[in-house]
């Protein structure tokens, strides 16, 4: 049987996309992985607990760490990163919307729970009339920072508040007529010679020295606070991300999340592992 022309413009052509198809499914099989966090613990998980792991797997792992907030998430969305691990899904959700980044959450991750810490007081009960409380400006952590206030009892929010977008304006009674002072974030842990009381997230606490044995008082971290790790949401279903979710999810990093990283809020995945070994 002859085979017409069009039959075979039509067969060189099938053939032409398959091969144009090609690198998306090298894609998928991608051997370096670029993963951006910030500098201290979460850059530190993974490079001492995910990266060994990755790299028995055959991957090659790039650590970029950052000293903020932003760049992060733009570096992930302009394919810079391939992941990073730094915010939680408050955060995360406003920036992507604000800022039409098309990013999503892979999994929670072991987490340092925001802080207040001293170098004036070592109880919080000795907290005077008039202290100043310097604390995150960003919303979403300002938000966590005024909740403990309230468990503290120096301040009271007005009735209603929503805990996850609490400000300043939600201060219904000063009962302490504590001055706060928001700063950025990074800057916290500096200006504990200046204040007599701070707010410190935890990554930049542990990453300036500060031990979470040394707060005077922790936040009941929540889910909704636990930091996670962010991919592009075009990626989820790629192999490399099942890879990097695994290493997350595994006994060697809770072994490695009980060794280093003691007083972190542990993720559902690793409380599971704990329930099972027992």
């Amino acid at each position: 049987m002859s085979i017409s022309r069009r039959a075979l413009i039509a067969t060189a052509l099938a053939i032409g996309s398959g091969l144009a198809l090609s690198p998306a499914s090298f894609a998928q099989d991608k051997k370096e992985i670029v993963i951006g966090a910030t500098a201290g613990p979460y850059a530190d998980q993974v490079k001492v607990g995910i990266k060994p792991i990755l790299e028995k797997k055959g991957y090659a792992v790039k650590v970029v760490e950052f000293n903020d907030y932003v760049q992060p998430n733009f570096a992930l969305a302009q394919g810079a990163l391939d992941a990073n691990a730094f915010q939680h899904i408050v955060y995360l959700t406003k920036f992507a919307t604000e800022n039409k980044l098309a990013l999503s959450e892979l999994l929670k991750v072991p987490t340092a729970p925001i802080a207040i810490y001293s170098k004036k007081y070592k109880n919080v009960n000795e907290v005077k009339e008039g202290a100043n409380v310097a604390l995150p400006n960003d919303p979403t952590n300002q938000a966590r920072a005024l909740v403990v206030l309230e468990q503290l009892g120096w301040i009271k929010l007005r009735e209603g508040y929503d805990p996850i977008r609490a400000s300043e304006k939600d201060v219904a009674v000063n009962v302490k007529k504590i001055k706060l002072i928001p700063l950025e974030a990074a800057q916290l842990p500096r200006s504990l010679d200046d204040t007599d009381f701070s707010f410190i997230n935890g990554n930049f606490a542990l990453a300036s020295g500060l031990k979470l044995t040394q707060a005077l008082a922790l936040e009941k971290t929540s889910p909704t606070y636990q930091n996670l790790v962010a991919i592009r949401t075009e990626d989820k279903d790629k192999k490399w991300v099942k890879d990097l979710a695994d290493a997350y999810r595994s006994k060697e990093f809770l072994d490695v999340t009980n060794k280093h990283f003691a007083g972190f809020v542990k993720t559902d995945y690793q409380q599971s592992l704990v329930v099972g070994a027992k």
